[in-house]
């Protein structure tokens, strides 16, 4: 293991990260807020701790090898989010303790969108901006770390996709070179960006209220500059355009890449992912619609808007809302924070399981549904025209187990702090999706649940997002033998 390699790359992320915070500086000298100095003494303590890393390690130049990758790729996210969290404990009046501050930094890296924070409305602008910069920074970390970096690592989504089953994705890579792979995705991600913000602004946002929504729901983060988020503004327009980018968001960048260089859109028709992800999220938006109208929520036009919107906004797990669906009647409120647990497709910077994992699992139930019909019958699972190797279904199954042990334990753990059964369940889901949104005492926000609790949600965000081997890894001593 190269740990002066490792040194020295994480320094060098540390003083690019610091180039981050000048954009938020010259807000606060644009909106004259008076916090620009939290920034510049965030940019001034990340350059110096990463000069320290990487001037004794500068030399350091061997190849890094698997076990590398699995620690820089934990690392990224967590020390990033460390020191990102600096600016929200130095603005002044009303800022964060640390505890809050590394919540809200890691909810915003991560893009789960959960938030400690009340009267959001009331804000320095420069703050606002910083914490919607940083849901767009995290979802394209995501979006190169999924598609260009885990495979390597022979882990997450994009891994047993690209690897094992054909179509669009393994037929077509991307580019040669993960640093090419990486300024092509940039480049979709940029665009997609730059597109949301017109067109909000077309729908009547301001120019500051574009820029920052446009960059959580690119990011499908759900951060907002205002308390009451999208609902804010009350336009159905708006929320169509936000509709609209939270599921191109929620669809593999891979396939926005080969619809641009092949100016065709039938890739998405064709792709098993988002052929499933169109067909839930209709089916849960009929439900959900359906039901609304039937117990008199909303009136016919109100419970259509509010209804596709939240079945999309939580499903691919942005996290925005127009309503308090938590108060919903019935079953909805559960229903659809189930419907996170399902996610994006893989290599989008949507949350949850990701839904090639939910194919596999429901065609291997299939699989074995008809075994006890035909029991010498030999069944393959296949995702389309093609069969999927047993190697595959069992890694499924063993994220699956994992994912659900995980849960249950951070549940139990975030139960012991003393918060109720709904709360907790649902902040622990919610921050293992990174969905951001949650039931019971934490339906407004987190700021009212026990420090303990909000380590362990930190936690979950980051295992969650991190696809949870690329961190248990580091956990286990077969990983540190030589």
């Amino acid at each position: 293991m190269s740990l002066r390699v490792i040194l020295r790359i994480l320094g060098l992320l540390l003083m690019l990260f610091s180039l981050t915070m000048l954009p938020p500086t010259l807000i606060s000298l644009w909106f004259r807020d008076g916090v620009w100095s939290a920034f510049i003494s965030g940019i001034a303590i990340s350059v110096v701790t990463g000069l320290l890393l990487y001037l004794p390690n500068r030399r350091a130049q061997k190849e890094l090898r698997i076990r590398d990758g699995f620690i820089i790729a934990a690392m990224f996210w967590t020390v990033l989010a460390l020191f990102g969290s600096l600016p929200l404990m130095l603005f002044g009046e009303g800022s964060l303790n640390i505890t809050d501050a590394v919540f809200e930094s890691f909810s915003g890296l991560t893009t789960t969108g959960a938030t400690v924070i009340t009267g959001i409305d009331f804000l320095p602008e420069s703050i606002l901006y910083y914490r919607q910069q940083l849901q767009w920074l995290g979802g394209m970390g995501i979006v190169v770390l999924a598609v260009a970096i885990l495979p390597t690592l022979g882990v997450g989504g994009m891994a047993l996709y690209r690897t094992e089953i054909p179509g669009p994705l393994k037929d077509s890579k991307l580019t040669p070179r993960i640093t090419e792979t990486a300024k092509a995705l940039w480049y979709i991600y940029a665009t997609l960006t730059l597109a949301c913000m017109i067109a909000y602004m077309l729908a009547g946002m301001s120019w500051f209220d574009a820029l920052s929504h446009s960059f959580s729901t690119v990011a499908n983060g759900g951060f907002s500059t205002y308390d009451a988020s999208i609902g804010y503004f009350d336009s159905a327009t708006i929320e169509m355009i936000c509709i609209a980018f939270m599921l191109i968001s929620a669809f593999s960048f891979s396939l926005h890449f080969i619809a641009w260089r092949e100016k065709s859109l039938m890739h998405y028709f064709h792709d098993p992912e988002a052929r499933f992800l169109m067909l839930f999220l209709l089916a849960l938006s009929v439900i959900t619609v359906l039901s609304l109208w039937l117990t008199n929520t909303y009136d016919t036009l109100r419970g259509l808007r509010h209804g596709v919107f939240q079945v999309v906004s939580v499903a691919t797990t942005a996290g925005y809302s127009v309503a308090d669906f938590s108060m919903w009647p019935g079953a909805l409120p559960f229903l659809l924070f189930v419907a996170a647990f399902v996610g994006g497709c893989s290599g989008s910077t949507g949350g949850g399981m990701k839904v090639i994992r939910i194919i596999l699992i429901l065609k291997q139930g299939m699989r074995e549904i008809m075994r006890l019909i035909h029991p010498n019958a030999v069944i393959a699972v296949k995702v389309g025209k093609v069969s999927v190797p047993d190697s595959i279904a069992q890694a499924v199954w063993g994220f699956f187990s994992v994912y659900m042990l995980l849960f249950f334990i951070m549940l139990v753990g975030v139960m012991a702090t003393g918060v109720d059964q709904v709360t907790a369940w649902s902040t622990v889901g919610s921050a293992l999706n990174n969905l951001g949104p949650a039931l019971g005492e934490a339906s407004t926000h987190y700021g009212e649940m026990p420090m303990l609790a909000k380590w362990i949600l930190v936690l979950a965000m980051l295992l969650g997002r991190l696809e949870i081997f690329t961190v248990l890894v580091l956990f286990t001593p077969a990983f540190w033998r030589r």
